[in-house]
């Protein structure tokens, strides 16, 4: 069984997270939600209408790379935009990038690998609205439901979960 950190900050896709979360933990991994907020409170989104709130397990600093096998990055716009400019996240993806561990991100999430640099020669899919980023970024834009390169794992959209989680177990797997 391996220990998967889901990061976010607030106002997330919330099936982004829900769903690929009860995905992998019925194949048999467990889950730890992690935010940046200081409070632990953040809030799913349904596209742009609020929807259910959560309390994370940990902030981000109080996590580390080494107690976990893998990272998910959920989408949604307000998230993922909040998240690419805090440097606890970035250094957070950058040492998971490093380590060699699954980096998954989904829909607007893989904006991080932008201010990163992580997304410069790298295969990347996105939600169709950041493509431009990642490839001024350097990135090989795929339109795909998922695209593994190395230890990064990137899909589109809600409509690619099952995918995207496919992936992340196999990665784990492997």
């Amino acid at each position: 069984m391996a220990k998967i950190a889901f990061l976010v900050d607030t106002d997330f896709e919330q099936v982004e997270y829900t769903q690929p979360r009860d995905l992998l933990q019925q194949k048999g991994h467990d889950t730890v939600l992690i935010t940046t907020q200081d409070n632990k409170q953040v809030r799913g989104l349904n596209h742009t209408d609020p929807a259910d709130h959560f309390t994370a397990d940990l902030l981000i600093g109080d996590a580390s790379v080494s107690d976990f096998d893998a990272l998910v990055l959920p989408g949604g716009g307000a998230n993922s935009d909040a998240l690419r400019f805090k440097d606890s996240a970035q250094q957070f993806v950058k040492q998971f990038v490093d380590s060699g561990k699954p980096v998954a991100a989904i829909c607007h999430a893989p904006w991080i690998f932008v201010d990163t640099k992580i997304a410069d020669g790298k295969r990347l899919t996105a939600y169709e609205t950041i493509a431009i980023d990642l490839k001024n970024a350097g990135a090989n834009f795929e339109d795909k439901s998922v695209v593994v390169d190395g230890n990064i794992i990137t899909s589109r959209q809600p409509d690619d979960i099952p995918d995207f989680a496919d992936a992340i177990d196999s990665a784990l797997k492997a």
